[in-house]
Protein backbone atom coordinates (compact mmCIF):
# COMPACT_ATOMS: atom_id res chain seq x y z
CA UNK A 1 0.00 0.00 0.00
CA UNK A 2 1.44 3.32 -1.05
CA UNK A 3 1.26 6.16 1.46
CA UNK A 4 0.86 9.65 0.04
CA UNK A 5 1.47 12.63 2.29
CA UNK A 6 2.44 16.28 2.24
CA UNK A 7 -0.80 17.85 1.12
CA UNK A 8 -2.25 20.92 2.76
CA UNK A 9 -3.24 24.51 2.26
CA UNK A 10 -0.89 26.72 0.23
CA UNK A 11 -1.24 30.19 -1.23
CA UNK A 12 -1.18 30.90 -4.94
CA UNK A 13 2.41 31.06 -6.11
CA UNK A 14 3.65 28.98 -3.21
CA UNK A 15 5.27 25.55 -3.06
CA UNK A 16 4.46 22.16 -1.65
CA UNK A 17 6.17 18.77 -1.76
CA UNK A 18 4.18 15.56 -1.83
CA UNK A 19 5.68 12.23 -0.82
CA UNK A 20 4.72 8.70 -1.76
CA UNK A 21 6.27 6.00 0.37
CA UNK A 22 6.13 2.28 -0.33
CA UNK A 23 6.69 -0.49 2.22
CA UNK A 24 8.82 -2.73 0.03
CA UNK A 25 11.69 -2.53 -2.42
CA UNK A 26 9.67 -3.88 -5.34
CA UNK A 27 8.54 -0.26 -5.60
CA UNK A 28 12.00 0.55 -6.91
CA UNK A 29 11.40 -1.63 -9.96
CA UNK A 30 8.13 0.03 -10.90
CA UNK A 31 7.26 3.24 -12.66
CA UNK A 32 5.51 5.84 -10.51
CA UNK A 33 2.82 8.28 -11.45
CA UNK A 34 1.02 11.13 -9.75
CA UNK A 35 -2.62 11.77 -10.59
CA UNK A 36 -5.15 14.25 -9.29
CA UNK A 37 -8.92 14.43 -9.08
CA UNK A 38 -11.56 16.95 -8.11
CA UNK A 39 -15.32 16.51 -7.56
CA UNK A 40 -16.02 18.06 -10.94
CA UNK A 41 -13.17 16.67 -13.02
CA UNK A 42 -12.13 13.16 -13.91
CA UNK A 43 -8.87 11.81 -12.61
CA UNK A 44 -6.00 13.24 -14.62
CA UNK A 45 -2.37 12.35 -15.02
CA UNK A 46 0.07 14.84 -13.55
CA UNK A 47 3.57 13.36 -13.78
CA UNK A 48 5.38 10.07 -14.16
CA UNK A 49 8.87 8.73 -13.58
CA UNK A 50 10.56 5.58 -14.80
CA UNK A 51 11.73 2.83 -12.48
CA UNK A 52 15.34 3.93 -12.84
CA UNK A 53 14.39 7.55 -12.31
CA UNK A 54 16.09 8.65 -15.51
CA UNK A 55 12.96 9.53 -17.49
CA UNK A 56 10.08 11.80 -16.54
CA UNK A 57 6.81 12.82 -18.13
CA UNK A 58 4.52 15.73 -17.30
CA UNK A 59 1.08 16.96 -18.16
CA UNK A 60 1.20 20.22 -20.09
CA UNK A 61 -0.67 21.97 -17.30
CA UNK A 62 2.17 21.42 -14.81
CA UNK A 63 5.23 21.35 -17.05
CA UNK A 64 7.86 23.75 -15.79
CA UNK A 65 6.22 24.07 -12.36
CA UNK A 66 6.15 20.51 -10.96
CA UNK A 67 9.03 18.08 -10.63
CA UNK A 68 8.76 14.36 -9.99
CA UNK A 69 11.65 12.48 -8.45
CA UNK A 70 12.36 9.32 -6.49
CA UNK A 71 14.69 8.04 -3.82
CA UNK A 72 15.40 4.33 -4.18
CA UNK A 73 17.14 4.04 -0.82
CA UNK A 74 13.98 5.19 0.95
CA UNK A 75 11.46 3.65 -1.51
CA UNK A 76 9.85 7.06 -1.83
CA UNK A 77 8.73 9.22 -4.73
CA UNK A 78 8.13 12.95 -4.60
CA UNK A 79 6.19 15.61 -6.40
CA UNK A 80 7.63 19.07 -5.92
CA UNK A 81 4.93 21.62 -6.71
CA UNK A 82 6.10 25.19 -7.36
CA UNK A 83 4.22 28.29 -8.44
CA UNK A 84 0.94 26.61 -7.63
CA UNK A 85 -2.32 27.91 -9.04
CA UNK A 86 -5.93 27.67 -7.90
CA UNK A 87 -6.56 25.04 -10.57
CA UNK A 88 -4.01 22.77 -8.90
CA UNK A 89 -6.48 22.24 -6.05
CA UNK A 90 -7.31 18.53 -5.99
CA UNK A 91 -6.79 15.25 -4.23
CA UNK A 92 -3.42 13.91 -5.37
CA UNK A 93 -2.78 10.19 -5.70
CA UNK A 94 0.42 8.32 -6.29
CA UNK A 95 0.44 5.03 -8.11
CA UNK A 96 2.92 2.50 -9.37
CA UNK A 97 2.95 0.18 -12.33
CA UNK A 98 5.10 -1.55 -14.89
CA UNK A 99 4.54 0.44 -18.06
CA UNK A 100 6.45 3.71 -18.21
CA UNK A 101 5.05 6.52 -20.29
CA UNK A 102 1.39 5.79 -19.82
CA UNK A 103 -0.89 8.61 -18.71
CA UNK A 104 -3.80 6.24 -18.10
CA UNK A 105 -4.60 5.25 -14.57
CA UNK A 106 -5.58 1.81 -15.88
CA UNK A 107 -1.88 1.04 -16.39
CA UNK A 108 -1.04 1.67 -12.74
CA UNK A 109 -1.87 -1.22 -10.42
CA UNK A 110 -0.99 0.00 -6.94
CA UNK A 111 -2.49 3.17 -5.50
CA UNK A 112 -2.12 5.32 -2.41
CA UNK A 113 -4.98 6.83 -0.46
CA UNK A 114 -4.66 10.40 -1.75
CA UNK A 115 -3.66 13.66 -0.15
CA UNK A 116 -5.61 16.91 -0.42
CA UNK A 117 -3.93 19.99 -1.88
CA UNK A 118 -5.82 23.27 -1.60
CA UNK A 119 -4.49 26.43 -3.20
CA UNK A 120 -5.93 29.67 -1.85
CA UNK A 121 -5.85 33.02 -3.60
Amino acid sequence: QLQASGGGLVQTGGSLRLSCRAPGRTFNYRTVGWFRQTPVKEREFVAGISAAGDSTLYADSVKGRFTISRDHANTTAYLQMNTVKAEDTAVYFCASGILYGSTSGDDYHYWGQGTQVTVSS
